[in-house]
């Protein structure tokens, strides 16, 4: 390659780095355009900012009304239950990595799922698949008790650990296949599943209180949300919406 020939090819080089840097998404914080690859940290009023355009532009704008739901939203800093690599995103409308394989839903699931459950202060809820702790904390900010499972022990350790410096004293955590439930704790007035099983697992509907609502993602390949209602009738149950989770499993094929 001749001098003159290899100086193009670095100009030209530069100049497609610029334009990249210049096409970079962006997102607004307070009409200032800043890089999604943010600061090394962000400031506690940036992120409460955040939260409030989350709730505002990803949740009550597609139809979750709740009040006592969209305060706990507003509430619960999903900065801290994300890998610091991806504060920056931590209020974006999608699901992220956790590590392990596992994800942390996007804010409206979380948001539709928790109104969905139709909960109250007295209610006492099982949540199988605690993940990073995320919906476990929204779920104790609205009951008076919670259970959660998670089968990953890695992951079961490090939300422990997170919900404990949170301060959260409403929640009791274990390590186990959630295909069984919690049968010493139950009945439940609710309980969500952040996994979908190929069908409704029975234990689950066995722990389910007279009067409670069961939200889970249910398929394989094709997923839908549905809701359980166990009544004086028996049980009952409704499509909500279309989803895709990870799938729930089961203690063989759990990730250590």
């Amino acid at each position: 390659m001749t001098r003159r020939t290899a100086r193009s090819a670095r100009t030209g080089f530069i100049s497609l780095l610029i334009l990249l840097l210049e096409c970079a998404p962006t997102t607004r914080v307070e009409g200032e355009a800043q890089p999604l690859a943010g600061r090394a940290t962000q400031g506690a009023e940036e992120f409460r900012i955040a939260r409030e355009r989350m709730v505002r532009e990803q949740i009550e704008s597609r139809g979750v009304r709740d009040p006592r739901v969209l305060a706990a939203l507003r509430k619960v800093e999903r900065h801290r239950f994300v890998p610091e690599a991806l504060h920056h995103l931590a209020y974006s409308d999608q699901p992220l990595p956790i590590g392990h394989g596992q994800t942390i839903s996007q804010p409206y699931i979380v948001a539709y799922m928790t109104e969905a459950l139709e909960l109250k202060p007295s209610d006492r809820v099982l949540e199988i698949g605690t993940g990073s702790g995320y919906q476990a904390a929204i779920l104790a900010e609205l009951v008076g008790e919670v259970y959660s499972i998670e089968i990953v022990e890695a992951l079961a350790k490090e939300s422990a650990e997170r919900l404990q410096k949170l301060s959260y004293k409403n929640l009791k955590l274990r390590t186990g296949n959630g295909y069984r439930g919690w049968p010493e704790a139950a009945p439940f007035d609710a309980i969500i599943v952040t996994a979908a099983p190929p069908s409704i697992p029975s234990a689950l509907l066995d722990q389910l209180a007279q009067g409670g609502r069961l939200v889970v993602p249910v398929g394989t390949m094709f997923q839908e949300l549905i809701r359980v209602r166990r009544t004086p009738k028996g049980i009952t149950q409704e499509e909500l919406l279309p989803v895709r989770f990870v799938p729930m499993v089961g203690e063989k094929e759990a990730v250590k």
